[in-house]
């Protein structure tokens, strides 16, 4: 079975590869990423700014 590419809500590239919260897509390559950011590094706020488009579909 192909897996179809879907527009990751982190860096927004089209892949295949990775999984849907809440109807919302996140590539593997940027769950990984964020899973081992410390919540200390400067690009942790961007991953949680891009994680609210979860819950608000405007953001």
């Amino acid at each position: 079975m192909e897996k179809v590419a879907q527009r990751c809500i982190v860096c927004e590239m089209e892949r295949s590869d990775g999984i849907a919260i809440c109807e919302q897509f996140i590539c593997q390559r940027c769950e990984q990423e964020m899973v081992n950011t410390d919540v200390h590094d400067e690009k942790y706020p961007f991953f949680i700014h891009r994680m609210r488009r979860i819950w608000l579909k405007d953001a």
